[in-house]
């Protein structure tokens, strides 16, 4: 069963670990190294995540096993009882075979975050035309990185040849790197851990007012219209640059397999236009230099990618916005059955249509949606304080104060391992589940987010795998910490984990083993009352990252602009739809008169009006800007 056990998780985690994957980057266009180096490492770290319970149950029936016996070793009457039983659990893993996936595992995600995945950041986001040319740019991008890192490792190293009842053996080597790393990434975690537990609580339970939904989708909107805006100006201008290029650069110049790479990454319109464009390499003409081309080359990569994803996301906004009106409407309504707005938008499946009927919908969005989310909120709001207190109180083992500590000794003093398990996995999960979620959340401007629906670029995909390797081994640390599992931190005398037992005895450095470890962690509770009171939102609001605050003008007139932007989109929409509706009728009257090419001039006039914005630039020329008015775009 144990083996059943195993097989099951490792083949349900690396299906989670793909379909996220699929859900954020794109299978077929992206290249297959950044997809595999970015499976890999998810995949590793939420293995760890899922096995890790398996690994206490295991240990918890081997100190039973252990303890069964000193008693009978030291029993030296025969009215002392016989020692219970131990129950051996249902997943419980053979020896020696936690101890090498736990190794192969962890390495290997380390090798992945500090080595490859660096290297494969800067390979994917070089603009250089051949692969040697990418390798040498990331060799070079990543000499400060590498060198920094060794020079931190050196500094440990002096450190502890400094001492002399300290011996330089590969052991205590090892395990001076593992604590470099995992202090590395508790620094990180509490950070990100901090935000997580208030954030997803408060997060569900303003999502169950539909107004509060509402106002925010405006807020966003009226953002996201300023960065299409910018991002389409912005692809204009690089098209701009390599429409000059184009022309300077003759077809029998040694540049001009450059150039034709740069075009295939051009959308198809611009590539079209610049195909009519008759190459003349006249004398006058500024040929560029190699260097030129390569940047010039990164930028037009950037800029389609930068372009495509906020045309994705205004179209994600504009369906929610018309969603959340749409409930608000049907909230109003006497009649018990969900309408909305543009039913073509809304073409599902047979089996869709029959479990998720209209009047199912009416009654999850106006009735029993709002209760669910402010009773799931609550619960997770519970499962935040228990976990900060039991952070600020995990290193008291007399008496035992963290909560999840108290759970899983009740559990094992039933010798009950399918709870143990249950505790461990529900409050290991809420864990990541609070610090990977804001992984998921960070933007940094726009070389790291995380976009879905295809549209991440790989440099984010790939920094994301690098952050999930980083933080799961210690968040893995310090729930073991929680459940007084790792002796470094609760001093105990009892078999360690087989998780444990690869990190090493963190005493080497007891500095970090007995301070760091124990006295960070609290540092947790700062954080959430700094989350709770939005101090980091206000902060950046005041850089000029605009942030949603309810209590902010500015917030307002960006809601107010957004609700004008959806007033304006639904109008367009409207106006199509009934386009729609006009020719559909004209060919049922008609035949097939209506489908051929002779169209009345309000057909002709309608599809004008929906032009891409693509094609709307160009049709002023290559070089001019897009007029946004169009989209009205303030």
């Amino acid at each position: 069963m144990s083996g059943a056990a195993l097989a099951v998780v490792v083949v349900v985690v690396f299906l989670l670990a793909l379909y996220l994957l699929q859900r954020y980057g794109d299978l077929r266009k992206q290249q297959r190294m950044v997809l595999l180096g970015t499976l890999l490492s998810w995949y590793l770290c939420f293995l760890i995540v899922f096995i890790l319970p398996l690994d206490v149950s295991t240990t918890i029936y081997k100190q039973c096993v252990l303890d069964n016996a000193n008693q009978t070793t030291d029993r030296v009457s025969p009215t002392i009882s016989i020692p219970k039983a131990c129950v051996e659990p249902w997943s419980y893993i053979p020896d020696g075979v936690l101890p090498v996936f736990w190794r192969v595992v962890y390495w290997t995600s380390q090798f992945l975050t500090w080595l490859l995945l660096p290297f494969m950041q800067s390979y994917a986001r070089s603009g250089a035309f051949s692969r040697v040319g990418k390798i040498k740019t990331a060799l070079i991008e990543n000499a400060i990185y590498y060198g920094t890192y060794l020079l931190i490792f050196i500094s440990l190293l002096i450190y502890v040849a400094a001492h002399p009842q300290w011996q330089l053996s590969w052991r205590e080597l090892q395990t001076i790197g593992i604590t470099a790393a995992n202090t590395w990434g508790l620094f990180l975690l509490v950070l990100l851990l901090g935000y997580g537990l208030v954030e997803i609580p408060r997060s569900y339970w303003l999502s169950s007012s539909h107004g509060y939904l509402l106002a925010k989708t405006y807020f966003k909107v009226a953002k996201m219209a300023t960065e299409k805006a910018a991002a389409e100006e912005n692809l204009a201008d690089v098209m701009e640059n390599v429409a000059g290029v184009h022309e300077s650069v003759r077809y029998n110049h040694h540049f001009r397999k450059c150039v034709d790479t740069i075009l295939t990454k051009c959308p198809t319109e611009y590539q079209e236009e610049m195909g009519t464009v008759e190459n003349s390499g006249g004398e006058q003409s500024v040929l560029p230099t190699k260097r030129s081309l390569i940047n010039l080359h990164k930028k037009v990569i950037f800029a389609v990618q930068r372009q495509g994803q906020t045309q994705v996301q205004w179209s994600i906004l504009l369906e929610q916005a018309f969603h959340l009106e749409d409930v608000a409407k049907s909230q109003s309504s006497a009649v018990r059955h969900f309408a909305h707005s543009f039913p073509s938008a809304h073409q599902y499946g047979w089996i869709h249509k029959l479990i998720y009927s209209p009047t199912v919908e009416w009654y999850w969005e106006c009735v029993f949606r709002q209760s669910f989310y402010r009773l799931l909120a609550v619960l997770l709001c519970l499962l935040s304080a228990a976990v900060v207190w039991s952070e600020c109180t995990f290193f008291s083992t007399r008496p035992v104060l963290s909560l999840f500590a108290v759970f899983v000794h009740m559990a094992e003093k039933q010798y009950n391992y399918i709870c143990i398990e249950m505790v461990c996995f529900v409050s290991i999960l809420f864990l990541c589940v609070c610090v990977y979620s804001t992984v998921f959340r960070i933007r940094v401007f726009n070389y790291y987010y995380l976009v879905p629906h295809h549209q991440t670029d790989a440099y984010s995909l790939q920094f994301s795998g690098m952050l999930f390797c980083r933080l799961t081994p210690p968040l893995c640390l310090n729930f073991l910490g929680l459940i007084h599992l790792d002796s470094a931190i609760s001093h105990q005398d009892r078999i360690q984990t087989s998780y444990t037992s690869i990190m090493g005895s963190m005493r080497v450095l007891s500095f970090i083993s007995d301070g760091f470890y124990i006295y960070y962690p609290m540092l947790v509770l700062l954080l959430c009352f700094a989350t709770f009171f939005s101090l980091g939102s206000r902060c950046l609001n005041l850089l000029g990252f605009h942030q949603y605050i309810t209590d902010d003008d500015l917030t307002s007139d960006l809601v107010d602009e957004g609700r004008e932007l959806i007033r304006r989109e639904r109008r367009k929409r409207q106006k199509a739809e009934d386009g729609e509706h006009r020719r559909w009728a004209w060919r049922e009257r008609y035949g097939g008169q209506g489908a051929t090419g002779q169209t009345r001039a309000g057909y002709t006039e309608l599809k004008d009006s929906q032009s891409s914005p693509v094609t709307e630039t160009k049709k002023s020329g290559m070089g001019l800007k897009k007029n946004f008015s169009s989209h009205g775009i303030k």
